[in-house]
């Protein structure tokens, strides 16, 4: 059970060096860059707090929820019509941010499924 701690701490630090990333390439000049970080550093804090067997389950399925709507976010944020050019940093980090938070909430419902035949025992 601690691998999908550990695997949301390697998802959260991906998401914060994406949001870093695309403010120094955009030249720091747009805080909106720093959205996949927003995302990312709580990952991290969630998954060292779901290394606590107490409050795992809550720390994994508070952080699944959040990759969710980070996942609803940039999804949305892809399909709109923008109302100028986008840089291709821009289209870039939010299709990053798509994958990234699909592919750990793919893997948290994964883990959830798994969590819950063990406890049952298999049904």
């Amino acid at each position: 059970m601690t691998s999908m701690a550990s695997t949301t701490i390697v998802f959260g630090v991906l998401l914060t060096l994406l949001g870093i990333g695309g403010y120094v390439l955009a030249g720091g000049v747009s805080p909106t860059a720093l959205i996949p970080a927003f995302f990312g550093l709580p990952l991290v804090v969630l998954g060292f707090l779901a290394r606590s067997e107490s409050i795992r389950k809550h720390a994994m399925h508070a952080a699944a929820a959040l990759a969710l709507v980070g996942w609803a976010g940039a999804v949305f944020s892809l399909m709109r019509t923008p109302a100028g050019p986008r840089s291709a940093i821009a289209v870039f980090s939010q299709s990053a941010m798509v994958v990234l938070t699909a592919i750990f909430v793919a893997l948290c419902v994964r883990s959830f499924i798994a969590a819950r035949r063990a406890r049952t025992g298999g049904r």
